[in-house]
């Protein structure tokens, strides 16, 4: 049976889905974390297992999911965009976040 899509339709479509892999991609930039509910919430996405985690950004869970992503390597992406949301949004608590974060060790290799 012929295929009524374009040879060019079927090339974007597999372009477009070597891409995937749940991940949000700015500007061809990967963002970790999505933040929700002023800083108080915020999904977390993660590489390593292609899943996505909604997890209170003051939570022992929270802690344990970028200690996961800084272990794989992206420690310095995630401190770069965790204090990019403190300077876009600094009444939402991020620089209390990334504090929690240096002081569990989560950013030392």
């Amino acid at each position: 049976m012929a295929s009524n899509t374009s040879k060019t339709a079927r090339a974007s479509v597999r372009a477009g889905q070597a891409g995937q892999g749940g991940a949000l991609s700015v500007l061809g930039e990967f963002k970790y974390l999505i933040p929700l509910n002023g800083g108080k919430h915020a999904y977390v996405r993660n590489l390593t297992n292609g899943k996505t985690a909604h997890l209170r950004t003051d939570s022992d869970a929270f802690v344990e999911e970028i200690r996961t992503l800084a272990t794989a390597g992206h420690a310095a992406k995630i401190r770069a965009e965790i204090s990019n949301l403190a300077a876009t949004h600094p009444d939402h608590g991020w620089d209390k976040t990334e504090k929690r974060l240096v002081e569990a060790g989560v950013f030392e290799g």
